[in-house]
């Protein structure tokens, strides 16, 4: 198999009816190969990802006991998997997660750094056109790793939580990085009706807020949110 240059890691549940036909036909538009490791799902999610990837280069591996409730072991799990296939780089995305049009003029530059991870900046939309902004909702105002050079000899080990352990090993942090004016959007929150689902698994998985913040999770139901629009 020819060398992959640049590789898209995805852990998928459930993404049928949401944005994942949409992301999967952004980023065939820019990387090399889709790594999917579906967890468990019970609807048309692999279904899907069979068919935008038809006749592209990607592995999908399905899980059929979900490990989300751990996700230091699902994200382990999805990070040995993803080194199997020896990129040259690796992106991490999940599946409501789209760069704007600019990656695609931009990316063969991006990849030309001599860093060895690229940070972001990622906006959570809280409809089609606007992100929200606030004292909780402030991902925007910083960058943040998702893509960073396969570095085949360090040693790597994820931080032990059961929710938010990261989507990268913490040794990413060690690497030198270019910060990237390509904005990330982030649509998970733009539908009342994620919003609803997401506050509800939060408070299952994480009932005392020992992994994530209390206050935001409860400002998920928030009548009037700030929001600003994504020029």
């Amino acid at each position: 198999m020819k060398k992959i240059n640049l590789l898209l890691s995805m852990v998928v549940k459930n993404e049928e009816n949401r944005f994942l036909e949409q992301m999967l036909l952004s980023a065939k538009a820019y990387v090399d190969f889709i790594l999917i490791i579906d967890d468990a799902s019970t609807d048309n999610t692999v279904a899907i990802c069979e068919k935008v990837l038809t006749n592209f280069p990607h592995k999908i591996i399905k899980n059929h006991t979900s490990l989300f409730e751990n996700e230091t072991n699902l994200r382990t799990f999805q990070w040995q998997e993803t080194l199997k296939l020896n990129p040259n780089w690796i992106l991490i995305l999940d599946a409501d997660e789209l760069f704007e049009d600019t990656i695609f003029d931009k990316i063969e530059d991006l990849l030309q750094t001599t860093k060895d991870a690229i940070y972001f900046r990622l906006f959570d939309f809280w409809s089609e056109t606007h992100y929200r902004d606030d004292a909780l909702w402030y991902a925007h105002r910083t960058y943040r790793p998702f893509m960073m050079r396969n570095k085949e000899s360090m040693a790597y080990s994820f931080k032990d939580a059961a929710q938010h352990c990261g989507r990268f090993p913490l040794e990413i942090t060690q690497l030198s990085y270019e910060l990237s004016d390509i904005r990330l959007k982030h649509l998970g929150w733009s539908r009342e009706i994620d919003r609803k689902n997401k506050f509800e698994r939060y408070l299952q998985l994480d009932p005392n807020g020992e992994f994530g913040n209390m206050h935001q999770y409860l400002s998920i139901c928030d009548e009037n949110p700030n929001l600003k629009p994504f020029d």
